[in-house]
């Protein structure tokens, strides 16, 4: 066996080279892997890309396995590859709301109350952290994300770079559902629009059909981003994370 994602959440380990092992990082993660063993085999016939399909092999200590998607991860250069997951996001976010929810997925309002705590710490502890003249941006930034979105969607919730599997030109899958919920949509747009060249992210909002309002949306969710990697490093005492969250923070706010 051989451990090879060394995630926030969960740890992952190749079993015989085609079996990925998940077990739970925190008690409170595992609830969040349970439910992935419901969702995704609901949610794979109705998306275009392959999603993990896996199964509970033991409860105590609880350990979920499911067929290796082999891939790289995303780079966010290639505009095939962002016009298949721009297509993909636009399949998921059309499916049924009330169907995720019978299967478990938390709703809009469950989610946005999950995380008002973490927003609030974000203004309480990481805006003190800015520099003068970046404090008022970071709060105008909270003071929009704490508005809850008008029409919430079944969102992965962590859509980034390394969740996006490929191969050459090709998207070979989306790993890692732990986050999956009934929220905002834009949040499952913010790095493919606002983190990736400009071609991948042309391509990409042209396979979705986002519009002006969903961009300016997922640019906030973008902003937010390196905020949870400083409330991370203080969580977890470690000082190397929350330089290099504060430096994204400050790089994000200055840029936009």
């Amino acid at each position: 066996m051989e451990v090879f994602d060394n995630g926030w959440d969960a740890q992952a380990t190749l079993v015989d080279g085609r079996w990925v092992e998940r077990t739970p990082r925190r008690i409170e993660v595992a609830e969040r892997l349970r439910r992935e063993a419901v969702l995704l085999p609901w949610l794979a016939p109705q998306v275009p890309l392959a999603v993990p399909q896996p199964v509970v092999l033991s409860e105590e200590p609880l350990r979920l396995r499911h067929p290796l998607i082999v891939g790289d991860p995303c780079s966010g250069d290639n505009p095939s590859q962002a016009a298949a997951l721009g297509g993909f996001l636009a399949a998921l976010h059309a499916l049924s709301v009330e169907d995720a929810l019978g299967l478990g997925v938390p709703d809009a309002q469950t989610s946005y109350d999950e995380s008002r705590p973490t927003w609030a710490r974000f203004r309480r502890e990481v805006v003190p952290m800015l520099e003068p003249a970046l404090r008022s941006a970071g709060n105008g930034l909270l003071d929009r994300i704490v508005t809850p979105p008008l029409r919430p969607r079944l969102v992965h919730g962590d859509l980034g770079p390394a969740h996006v599997r490929v191969s050459g030109d090709e998207v070979t899958g989306i790993i890692d559902w732990s986050d999956a919920c009934v929220g905002d949509p834009a949040l499952d747009l913010a790095w493919a629009i606002h983190g990736t060249t400009p071609v991948f992210a042309r391509s990409f909002a042209a396979g979705y059909g986002t519009d002006e309002a969903l961009a300016s949306r997922a640019l906030d969710w973008h902003l937010l981003g390196p905020w949870h990697e400083v409330i991370f490093g203080m969580d977890t005492q470690q000082p190397v994370f929350v330089e290099s969250g504060l430096s994204g923070v400050v790089q994000r706010l200055h840029a936009h």
